[in-house]
């Protein structure tokens, strides 16, 4: 099973990295016109933005970590959790509500007219900083929760360790705090790095070319699959590059286990305990609340005209592509970590080990990338079945895989595997393992010691597996416009096509909808992220 799906992983990649030895003319006519035009700003773009969104996460994610693991103010209990509110956000509705709220016709820039003329500046809010200010109010949790984390496990005694040396409190911060917490640090940058990459629908509502988009354009632009598949793999390069710099960032690091925390916290007082509380209010603000209201608005004035039959066809297809999904990448994960675990000798363990890790590598993959590998994979064999079908039976009949719910079924569980693995992964690791094995002493055969003692203590691994999968797969937008199956349009997919014709007000039902069922999984990492006390 392992290698099974290590396979379906890696198969994709291997695709589209065969697709450069299939450049013909019109590929040739076509990277020429690429060359010409778009290439050099492809580039520039996705590195800027690689660059914007580290920067920001980082600052953004480890400043509001820090307060509220090490620092007493106003409203800390409250900031704690509600600062990772944002992750139920997708990136494109995040998007399209910032230029909902700041484009010319916007409510910003119209006060702003009328309050100071029609001559008034405002900045260009499709320019770059605008696109790394959405992403990293989106993304930042990732570095905050992790980040938060490893400074809770320093507690305050390695910062006053640094103070008795002589150290500043700024330099016992940078030199003493971060330096410890840099491994949490630098996997925190490298997922919403990951997500940057991945990223579509922010891009694509902003005009703000990315690979991404070139994947997208070449395909239904273009027309030309292989050309879609070579953009893809040089999208590859970079998610490389990013895990290679969060694999070096772990090599280095020295991990030090403190086992009494510190429970202490620095009681900021004064201007101090104003700016920590007005630091976090303004990020939540910005980055949960006032997109969230202002998506209520929108609802209120033109919510009643989008609750039709079309709606409900758009969530009764969200909700079966999210429950088919989830239950099969659960299933899968459950059996991956199963069979890590039956006795094997030890050089088929080191294979299965590997073929574990490869098989949850998928959630490094963009969605565009996964869509383009599954694709040209599936293309090929029903190439095969259908000149079989003609050779042997007379048939001619239509493709059967690509188009089809399997394919983008597949697609989600390759994606989504790491997601489920981990919480599954480490409910096995809790499971005591006398209970095991007095089972097998009383005979209990594999699959019944996976039936009956395995799942049902498994259950809050496997609920939680299956609520996050659950979520992503209603949330992912590239895959599901590329892949899904034609008359299976869904919230995200309906989402883009507003806005894509600028139609903030009628993408907000969708776009609440998505929200309200994000914020299961957040609820989950709220209650899993919080400190025994």
């Amino acid at each position: 099973m392992s290698y099974l799906i290590a396979a379906v992983v890696v198969l994709p990649i291997l695709v589209i990295l065969i697709q450069w030895g299939t450049v013909g003319n019109g590929e040739q006519a076509i990277w020429q016109h690429l060359f010409d035009t778009k290439l050099d700003r492809l580039l520039l773009n996705t590195l800027i933005l690689m660059l914007g969104v580290g920067f920001g996460v980082m600052l953004v994610g480890v400043g509001l970590a820090w307060l509220t693991s090490v620092c007493a103010f106003p409203g800390r209990n409250f900031f704690e959790w509600a600062l990772m509110l944002p992750l139920a956000i997708p990136t494109y509705v995040m998007a399209f509500v910032f230029l909902g709220l700041m484009s010319y016709t916007g409510p910003v820039q119209t006060v702003l007219r009328s309050w100071f003329g029609n001559e008034v500046y405002f900045p260009n809010v499709q320019a770059s900083g605008a696109v790394i200010l959405v992403l990293s109010l989106v993304l930042y949790p990732y570095v905050y929760m992790l980040a938060r984390s490893a400074f809770l496990t320093q507690g305050r005694s390695m910062m006053d360790a640094g103070r008795i040396l002589g150290k500043t409190s700024w330099q016992a911060f940078f030199k003493v705090a971060v330096p410890i917490a840099r491994p949490a640090i630098v996997a925190g940058i490298a997922l919403a790095l990951m997500e940057t990459l991945a990223d579509f629908g922010a891009v694509s509502i902003f005009n703000y070319d990315t690979f991404t988009t070139a994947i997208y354009s070449a395909w239904y632009g273009l027309f030309n699959l292989a050309v879609a598949a070579q953009l893809a793999s040089l999208l590859l390069l970079f998610v490389a590059l990013v895990l290679f710099a969060e694999q070096k960032g772990r090599k280095k690091a020295r991990y030090t286990q403190h086992n009494s925390r510190n429970s202490q916290l620095y009681k900021l007082k004064g201007w101090q305990a104003l700016a920590a509380t007005g630091f976090c209010s303004l990020i939540l603000l910005l980055a949960f609340i006032l997109p969230f209201f202002q998506l209520l608005i929108w609802c209120f004035e033109i919510g009643v005209e989008e609750l039709d039959s079309r709606y409900l066809g758009f969530l009764l297809n969200t909700l079966g592509l999210g429950l088919i999904a989830a239950v099969v990448t659960t299933l899968f994960a459950l059996l991956l970590a199963y069979v890590k675990r039956l006795p094997a000798g030890i050089v088929e363990k080191r294979w299965q080990n590997i073929a574990i890790r490869i098989s949850t590598l998928g959630y490094a993959l963009p969605g565009s990338v996964l869509a383009v590998g599954i694709i040209l994979s599936f293309t090929f064999l029903d190439q095969a079945i259908l000149g079989a079908a003609q050779s042997f039976f007379g048939l001619s009949i239509r493709p059967v895989l690509v188009g089809s719910l399997f394919a983008l079924v597949l697609a989600y569980s390759t994606r989504f595997m790491a997601v489920a693995f981990a919480p599954v992964e480490s409910g096995f690791e809790r499971i005591n393992p006398k209970i095991i094995e007095a089972a097998k002493s009383l005979g209990a055969s594999p699959a019944r010691l996976l039936q009956q003692i395995y799942v049902p203590l498994l259950k809050p691994g496997l609920l939680t597996a299956l609520i996050i999968v659950f979520v992503d797969v209603m949330k992912e937008m590239p895959a599901t416009l590329i892949m899904r199956p034609f008359g299976w349009d869904t919230l995200a997919v309906r989402i883009y096509q507003m806005t894509a014709e600028g139609q903030w007000e009628r993408a907000a039902l969708p776009a609440v909808t998505l929200i309200l069922l994000g914020l299961i999984p957040v609820y989950l990492l709220i209650r899993n992220s919080r400190p025994v006390r």
